[in-house]
């Protein structure tokens, strides 16, 4: 593909704007999705739902003259729920280790990209893939319940690490024109891992052996330090122009582009750079400075905790409700797919914003269907879950590409990463609302259905970014509000 000679942007003006070279490389960082899917979404089959009685089978078994739990364990053999005797009391430890999980991805993603942004995006992502397999298999292995929860904790920092960095450099290198499709095809491999997982758990019924298999796949991907090239963006950004031009022109020569004039367009946007850097300042009280942007950051968050809550949350509850667990969980992963591609189409045809309040509406209509539909209408229940599985995964991935329209330049890291942390804090409460299905059946489809309909509601305050200029100032992102 010809590179653009009227673009400023250095990277697209010296390799183009997608070539063979750019979709090699892209490839090889989509596949960190798989393993990240597994560990996130894994608690379903490693603490799936059990039927269990006192040993005795007379004594009530959550009685305190209760002193042992037998199990069904016709279609697992043996789960966390199981082997640590997570029934009664212990309920909510289940729920907490996926808390847990979503806290280490929380922090995966500050420590990672604190140090992607110091040392690099390759050397930080393949010392994040080397922790996920090391603890992702120690997991399998540890004998005490408080130990179990630590790796999870280690594998879960890591997962976050390799989330972040590798979304980061699919951005960094692709150009602007394909920018916001790679975006959103960067979240196809996850989706394949989440229509995967339940055929390695109908194979593996030990929870440990499952364990072991979601991990050791991502052995391959050690092979990033020796085959995955830095960013070529912020090896300038740090001033190391030498290996900067270096690998631009062998990206180049890969994309079959011109390459003799790289080395001196880089000197000059090194030199122009540092004049702009001076007028580009920016923190993080310019989110809450002005009513408009106090809107802004206050309704991108609250759908951003929207995803996380109703996407984990739905995608746990769905191996609770009843039916077959393995072909739900496959179903919603299927589901994923073409809707993954319709977002594609629909931020383009409908917008940014329309995009956002339909697929919120249908993912909280679908929800609260749920509640109304008796248990024994299995296959309707599990049409109902596909359906929101479909409206989320379009919703997640137009959120993130709003916030990082609607934030200014000078603020669309800080922006975007506050709103990143509104998700994982949903993330993180979405496992006790899953499990409140032991409490009563309605009220987890009845609060992932009314979350994202008030998401809807705060979305009508926000105006439109199709085909907009990226806002590179707080004045210029309040004009969209103003032109409308």
């Amino acid at each position: 593909m010809e590179k653009d000679s009227t673009n400023s942007d250095i990277i697209q003006n010296s390799i183009g704007v997608l070539g063979r070279w750019h979709i090699a490389i892209c490839f090889m960082i989509f596949l960190v999705k798989f393993p990240a899917a597994w560990h996130q979404l894994g608690i379903v089959f490693l603490a799936p739902p059990v039927e269990f009685s006192c040993i005795d089978n007379k004594t009530d078994k959550c009685s305190n003259d209760c002193n042992e739990h037998i199990f069904d364990r016709s279609i697992f053999t043996e789960t966390i729920i199981t082997q640590w005797d997570l029934v009664c009391a212990r309920t909510y430890l289940a729920s907490l280790a996926q808390t847990i999980t979503m806290l280490g991805i929380l922090f995966g993603n500050m420590l990672f990209g604190y140090l992607s942004d110091r040392f690099g995006r390759k050397g930080p992502l393949t010392g994040a893939v080397v922790l996920q397999v090391v603890c992702g298999i120690c997991t399998a292995f540890v004998p005490y319940f408080s130990l179990f929860l630590i790796m999870r904790f280690l594998t879960a920092l890591a997962t976050g690490g390799t989330m972040v960095i590798s979304f980061v450099l699919v951005m960094e290198l692709v150009g602007l024109q394909w920018r916001t499709t790679m975006g959103i095809l960067y979240q196809i491999p996850g989706n394949l891992g989440h229509m995967l997982m339940p055929l390695f758990s109908y194979f593996i019924r030990d929870w440990k052996y499952f364990q072991i298999a979601i991990s050791i796949p991502a052995v391959i991907l050690i092979s990033y330090y020796w085959f995955l090239p830095e960013s070529p963006r912020w090896l300038l950004t740090v001033g190391k122009k030498e290996k900067a031009i270096k690998l631009l022109e062998k990206a180049a020569h890969y994309n079959k582009l011109k390459t003799e004039n790289i080395k001196e367009d880089v000197y000059k946007y090194m030199k122009n750079n540092e004049i702009s850097k001076e007028k580009q300042t920016g923190n993080i009280l310019d989110l809450v400075k002005t009513p408009i942007m106090r809107m802004y950051t206050f309704c991108v968050g609250f759908n951003w905790f929207v995803g996380g809550l109703c996407f984990f949350g739905s995608a746990q509850y769905i191996g609770q409700m009843g039916g077959n667990i393995f072909i739900n969980v496959a179903l919603s992963g299927v589901i994923q797919i073409p809707s993954t591609f319709f977002s594609i189409w629909a931020v383009k045809a409908w917008g940014r914003k329309r995009t956002l309040i339909s697929s919120n509406i249908l993912a909280g209509i679908s929800c609260l269907l749920i509640a109304l539909v008796p248990e024994k209408l299995a296959w309707i229940r599990t049409t109902l879950s596909c359906v929101d599985m479909f409206a989320l995964t379009v919703s997640f991935p137009t959120v993130y590409i709003y916030s990082g329209e609607l934030f200014p330049t000078v603020v669309r890291n800080i922006g975007v990463g506050t709103s990143s942390m509104c998700a994982r804090f949903g993330s993180m409460a979405a496992p006790f609302i899953a499990g409140l299905v032991v409490v009563q059946a309605w009220l987890p489809p009845v609060i992932f259905g009314v979350t994202p309909l008030i998401g809807a509601v705060f979305c009508i305050k926000l105006p439109e970014t199709l085909n907009c200029k990226l806002p590179d100032s707080v004045e210029e992102a309040e004009q969209f509000v103003k032109k409308h």
